[in-house]
């Protein structure tokens, strides 16, 4: 029964872990790209933004999404039987 809270542990901390090196790796590039068209088109920087921080929020809602889920299996974990 031990080993299965230190697997559910490691797992939560695998999926929190990796979603913000996911997330984190998705807004750079996306920051990089938006400077390299900004810098190619000027007149298009006000749409290009808005765009951006519209994907920016859908990056981190995915994120998001990956910790809710890693704190129910720490606090309501299912596969634990009491």
């Amino acid at each position: 029964m031990e080993n299965v809270l230190g697997l559910v542990a490691l797992a939560c901390g695998l999926i929190v872990g990796l979603g913000a090196i996911g997330a984190s790796i998705g807004i750079a590039l996306m920051g990089g790209k938006f400077l390299e068209a900004s810098a190619r088109q000027p007149e298009l920087m006000n749409d290009l933004q808005t765009k951006m921080f519209i994907l920016a929020g859908l990056i981190d809602a995915a994120f998001l999404i990956g910790v809710a889920i890693a704190l129910l299996f720490a606090f309501a974990n299912p596969f634990v039987l009491h």
